[in-house]
């Protein structure tokens, strides 16, 4: 029979759990304030808008926040690259993020507070999160700092401020925890809640449903005495119903990925893929300012991933590798074969099995960036790091040592500050948002029917240059030929060319026959021969003359 507990000692362990996860959530808060400082100082203001993914992405939560209260069944069918459908799977749609700040969007706060917010929000959760699995499974909590700080605050994560979906891994943890129970005991409702977890992570990115995928997958097959054992095939068949389940759930915004795949042709070739996959430099690749200035330097090329796990985090793996704890305990050994999967395929095509995986598995020709894979090795990292740091700390508890408690307790601590000191790139150079101009605001008054053309159009090559009029959109969200997104679409590429002689005639007869209504024109960014011709076209109907924009009605005939 257990020992029977002493009185008291449940509500202590009771009352020490909840106090740590109170305060750890404030710790997590506090780092992710320091690593993206200081931007708490003008959340407002301070941007990385410099960068048009960041504005692409306040432009999709803003587009969010608007559908799923205008018309939530159709939530793809978005403003941009008119007169295309299901425009929004051209890049991740954020929906899990979106749900978040949807209410902040609806009080009137603008997009670039509310992706600033989520951007810190994003780092605290993750960091909390993880922590709060590795104390469940280690009871150390320091480890769970340390792990839940490897995997919020890392090379990857703080070199991608514009890509705010990288932050927020916050739901990772809880499907691991979930497959954990469910390899030990399967039964429905376990089933039930590992669909629930997996589903949450991967609505915040398509990339993150592969990922997760992977490391459900790699989990489970490094546990093959419980998923084997008796009864037969419980854990398979319980296994099965969760990916029914999370199939089912995620189908409605698994489909207009797949139209648009076959419609639009948005497959990313293994060339593609080939350019962005993972060298061995990327995972000594680091923007923490130490290792950066001392020696990553050369390893760290702007525009490729950043890898490096860190000294700490590797002397970590190295001790819970050594010691046997990351094959003895079934949690690390999870961590390390989901680790050691996508280290191989974060190379791409140069791995040999993954072109096999691309050809057999749909999610994969969706993939263009296979270096991401390489967050995924950093939270193998981290989990492993933890468990590391559980055989030092139990070393030292079962050494000769005077007062054990004390050094465990400086030497943790002193780790932590370390894993700190190696990530951090504080201050941040960030830009000054622009603010929308006033004379944006007349394209409300253009009617529910309007269908903008903004010039200047940039080339297909230059389409980035189209992400200010995406930020501008958000306060009507009128339909228009302009966008950007991960994916250029042919369409855009045949209106480019129909418009090269824009202004002449035939182009704007163009614009007319397939179903523009308004040229919207930056004046101080047009050369004054269009704008003259444009004045002198009678054809046209001048709607607004300010000094920033004029704003035309096209003819409702075509010549």
């Amino acid at each position: 029979m257990p020992e029977p507990q002493k009185p008291g000692r449940n509500s202590l362990s009771t009352s020490s759990r909840r106090n740590f996860i109170c305060l750890s959530f404030i710790f997590f808060v506090l780092l992710a304030i320091l690593h993206t400082w200081p931007l708490v100082l003008a959340p407002g203001t301070l941007s990385r808008n410099d960068n048009a993914d960041t504005v692409l992405h306040e432009w999709t939560l803003a587009w969010l926040a608007h559908q799923i209260v205008e018309d939530p069944l159709n939530l793809f069918h978005t403003n941009i690259f008119y007169p295309d459908r299901l425009t929004l799977a051209y890049s991740d749609h954020l929906v899990i993020p979106g749900i978040f700040v949807a209410p902040l969007f609806w009080i009137g706060l603008s997009p670039v507070l509310i992706y600033n917010l989520l951007l810190i929000t994003g780092f605290a959760l993750t960091g909390w999160t993880m922590s709060l699995l590795i104390h469940n499974w280690t009871s150390s909590q320091l480890a769970g700092l340390i792990s839940g700080s490897l995997v919020a605050f890392n090379a990857f994560t703080l070199t991608r401020f514009p890509q705010i979906q990288d932050q927020h891994l916050e739901f990772l943890p809880a499907a691991l925890w979930a497959l954990d129970r469910l390899l030990c005991r399967p039964s429905v409702q376990r089933a039930v809640s590992l669909s629930g977890w997996f589903v949450l992570q991967s609505l915040t990115t398509g990339y993150w449903l592969l990922f997760t995928t992977v490391a459900m997958v790699g989990g489970a097959a490094a546990r093959p005495r419980e998923f084997l054992a008796k009864p037969r095939w419980s854990f398979l068949l319980h296994a099965a119903l969760a990916g029914s389940v999370a199939i089912l759930l995620l189908l409605p915004f698994l489909l207009p990925y797949w139209t648009v795949s076959r419609e639009q042709g948005l497959v990313r070739s293994l060339d593609e893929v080939a350019r962005y996959s993972a060298q061995f430099g990327s995972y000594l690749a680091t923007g923490g300012r130490f290792h950066f200035n001392l020696w990553s330097e050369s390893f760290y090329i702007n525009g490729a991933e950043s890898l490096f796990p860190g000294v700490v985090a590797l002397s970590l793996v190295i001790v819970a590798t050594w010691s046997g704890i990351a094959f003895r305990n079934r949690r690390a050994r999870m961590a390390l074969s989901f680790g050691l999967i996508a280290f191989a395929l974060s190379f791409g095509p140069a791995f040999p099995g993954y072109e096999t995986l691309y050809n057999v598995f749909p999610l994969m020709p969706g993939i263009r960036n296979a270096a991401r894979f390489g967050q995924l090795v950093l939270v193998a990292i981290a989990v492993l790091a933890g468990f590391g740091w559980l055989t030092i700390s139990r070393s030292l508890q079962n050494s000769t040592i005077s007062n054990p408690r004390r050094v465990i307790l400086t030497l943790g601590i002193s780790l932590l500050i370390a894993v700190h000191s190696e990530a951090i790139r504080t201050p941040i150079s960030y830009s000054v948002a622009p603010e929308t101009p006033s004379e944006w605001n007349i394209i409300k008054s253009l009617g529910s029917d309007a269908v903008l053309v903004i010039f200047p159009f940039p080339e297909p090559r230059a389409f980035f240059q189209n992400g200010r009029y995406l930020l501008y959109s958000t306060s009507n969200f009128t339909p228009m030929l302009n966008g950007y997104s991960g994916f250029t679409p042919p369409s855009y590429r045949r209106h480019a060319d129909a418009i090269q002689s824009f202004p002449e005639q035939v182009s704007l007869d163009y614009l007319r026959s397939i179903g523009a209504t308004h040229l919207v024109v930056e004046v101080q960014n047009m050369n004054n021969a269009t704008i003259d011709s444009l004045k002198s076209n009678r054809r046209l109907q001048l709607i607004f003359s300010g000094q920033q924009l004029t704003i035309y009605a096209l003819p409702k005939g075509t010549s």
